[in-house]
Parts: structure tokens; C-alpha cells; sequence
């Protein structure tokens, strides 16, 4: 079964630090890249960063130089560490397992999704 649990959401002021986190099953870490996406109201979910499984990242122009990914194989989790927050950085966090393409250096998403954790960015 494929299970993947976010954790570390919350309140942070604009300027602030959130590190997320999302454990996963050794059965996703051994086969998928991981990727997070997030969604704000009223918007359509979008890519903020994605990892393959050979340490090749994909960010979104938005949080470049802001948000970095990264995985612990051995704790079987992907982490996205959020620095020099916006308040446009608001919105639904998910973790997801994907594929990665070498070729265009594209993410697509895969059907596994965690439950999300809210980010709110505020002063």
C-alpha cells in the first residue's frame, strides 16, 4: 500500500522558515521520484519542486533560491525546506510520488497523494 503522510504545515510570518515533510513507504522511495505541489484557493494545483531519485531537481521559478527538496532514503522521506517565506506562498502542501523524465527534465505526477498540510503565511 502506498501511504504518503506530510507533517510540519502551519503559521509563519513573511521572512520565516517551514520545513515539511512527508514520510512514504520503502516501496515508494525504492521505485518513484517525489515531488511537491501545492494549491491556493481558488487557484489550480501547481509544481513547487520535484526530486528524482538520482538527486536531480526540478523548482518552480516562484520559490527558486527560496525552497530546496530533498530526500532521506533510509528514513524513507522527502522534506522541502521553505525559507524567506511570502505571504503568496499560502496555500495546501501535497506530497507526491511521480515520474521523472530524464529527457525534458519534466515531473509528472503520479496517483499517489498525501493528505496535505496547510501553509499560511502571515504577519
Amino acid at each position: 500500500q502506498v501511504l504518503l503522510v506530510e507533517s510540519g504545515g502551519g503559521l509563519a510570518q513573511p521572512g520565516g522558515s517551514l520545513r515539511l515533510s512527508c514520510a512514504a513507504s520503502a516501496y515508494v522511495f525504492s521505485i518513484y521520484a517525489m515531488g511537491w505541489y501545492r494549491q491556493a484557493p481558488g487557484k489550480q494545483r501547481e509544481l513547487v519542486a520535484a526530486l528524482s531519485r538520482g538527486g536531480v531537481t526540478i523548482d518552480a521559478d516562484s520559490v527558486k533560491g527560496r525552497f530546496t527538496i530533498s530526500r532521506d532514503d533510509a528514513a524513507n522521506t522527502v522534506y522541502l525546506q521553505m525559507n524567506n517565506l511570502k505571504p503568496e506562498d499560502t496555500a495546501v502542501y501535497y506530497c507526491n510520488a511521480g515520474t521523472y523524465y530524464s529527457g525534458s527534465g519534466t515531473y509528472r505526477p503520479g496517483d499517489y497523494w498525501g493528505q496535505g498540510t496547510q501553509v499560511t503565511v502571515s504577519s
